[in-house]
């Protein structure tokens, strides 16, 4: 097989400088129904380098990081603090550009592999994610909301880091496996894997994956979207036809 691979995609290695990366994933679409639980994604490819010879055992390793994304949304963070004994809303914070869903695998440690800037850069780790805050803060106040924000997607398994995840092969071809919880949003993923030696990202590319709904799920929510208030009207509707059923029921009996 990687003889294969090598031999069909010998003419995007001419004239190349530096090794060249080709991905792909397990699911392009992953449609949500009534009873999905979750998703293994298996992310694999190979990695192609300038005259088809990969480095010799002297030089310094290969390594890939994978890093999932789902799409950007805006959001607004409250803090809740306990006054007189009711807990209630207190500061708030409003991002405009939050990843719905982060996950970041690896075949060694981040930290390990580039430094903090380069992490800056690529978004490598939890700790870099940027999350674009909407308004002014002072900087102990955002730190204290984007690391409650973050903990709060981790405990949802929504966010999370797979350090040491990414098996390679000969150094040419890897995989890795990312989950994919049964609470996901849906929309436009990407896959991004970047290839990573002597502390330098050399080669990045991308895939999209679709996460949608499907079934009556997917009718509902379009309803909802499109028709608003009809499917409003429908669901009051709805709820008083079966609590005057379960009243009728209970009275009979």
């Amino acid at each position: 097989m990687r003889a294969l691979i090598l031999t069909a995609l010998l003419p995007l290695l001419i004239g190349a400088t530096k090794p060249v990366l080709v991905p792909d994933v397990s699911q392009r679409d992953i449609d949500i129904v009534y009873s999905f639980t979750g998703a293994d994604l298996l992310l694999f490819g190979a990695i192609l380098y300038p005259g088809g010879q990969a480095p010799g055992p002297d030089e310094p390793p290969t390594d890939i990081v994978i890093v999932v994304k789902g799409p950007s949304q805006s959001i607004l963070l409250r803090e809740k603090q306990k006054v007189a004994g009711i807990w209630v809303n207190a500061e708030s914070a409003r991002y405009r550009s939050v990843p719905s869903f982060y996950a970041i695998a690896s075949s060694r440690p981040v930290r390990d592999l580039v430094d903090d800037r380069t992490r800056a850069i690529y978004e490598f780790g939890l700790d870099r994610l940027q999350l674009s805050p909407a308004s002014g803060m002072a900087p102990d106040t955002q730190s204290r909301f984007a690391s409650g924000l973050v903990d709060l997607r981790k405990r949802a398994g929504l966010y999370y880091e797979a350090p040491d995840a990414v098996q390679i092969t000969d150094r040419v071809l890897y995989r890795a496996r990312v989950t994919i919880p049964a609470r996901v949003p849906v929309g436009k993923f990407t896959a991004e894997t970047f290839l990573v030696r002597d502390g330098r990202v050399l080669a990045a590319a991308v895939r999209d994956i679709n996460i949608r709904k499907s079934g009556f799920e997917r009718f509902v929510a379009s309803a909802a979207d499109r028709s608003s208030i009809l499917y409003g009207l429908a669901a009051v509707a709805l709820s008083v036809l079966l609590g005057w059923s379960a009243g009728a029921i209970w009275r009979r009996f």
